[in-house]
């Protein structure tokens, strides 16, 4: 595996999010039933298709807390900000937040975009610096995981930010309580999670 590698600070002080270009992609009703083995194997499906904390599965896989490094949070107001399609049923204006994931040790594992109803952000992310996974879990609160699209592409931003090269898997889910929508998530992870997953697909069932 190539190592981990700290990007110069420019690269993690972003304007823009980090979008894949996708190369393949699928929409809710395309994974509802999962996909091909040989397209993507079991163990990567339950981690980008299934519906609990990406937070809590990186800590299970790596024995490390997981912890997060906020690189952005911005207000975009109503601006779409080239987001998935499903930021059409969040009421704005809104704010973007950007992190890292990593290990407590320092190895990045996934990058994930988040946009909030700004009115609304402060009572679901009582403390920004801790994920969103946390900050649910301390104040008890239920929310639907609506797994939206899978997408795989590449990114040079994110090769340079995981010191992995591409491409990579991605997916985007909706938060919901209450019967709301609260965020949309983008989440897409590195190529080192192979260690504890195994290959991203089998080259035979």
């Amino acid at each position: 595996m190539t190592p981990a590698f700290n990007p110069p600070q420019s690269l993690i002080l972003p304007t823009q999010w980090y979008a894949l270009h996708a190369i393949w992609q699928a929409d809710e009703s395309a994974i509802q039933g999962g996909l091909s083995h040989q397209l993507l194997a079991p163990p990567w499906q339950m981690l980008l298709l299934g519906d609990g904390s990406p937070t809590r599965h990186l800590q299970l896989l790596t024995g490390e807390l997981t912890e997060v490094d906020v690189i952005d949070m911005s207000l975009i107001g109503e601006d779409p900000d080239g987001a998935p399609e499903p930021i059409q049923v969040l009421s704005g204006p809104l704010l973007r937040r950007q992190v890292w994931l990593r290990t407590a040790s320092g190895q990045r594992m996934a990058y994930a975009t988040s946009w909030w109803e700004a009115g609304h952000v402060d009572e679901y992310l009582q403390n920004r610096s801790i994920p969103i996974w946390a900050n649910l879990a301390r104040s008890r609160t239920e929310l639907y995981r609506d797994i939206q699209g899978v997408q795989y592409g590449h990114s040079a931003a994110l090769e340079i930010a995981f010191g992995q090269s591409g491409p990579f898997w991605g997916r985007y889910y909706l938060f919901w309580h209450h019967g709301r929508p609260i965020t949309l998530i983008y989440e897409v992870f590195s190529p080192y999670l192979i260690k504890y997953l195994g290959p991203t697909k089998l080259e035979q069932l």
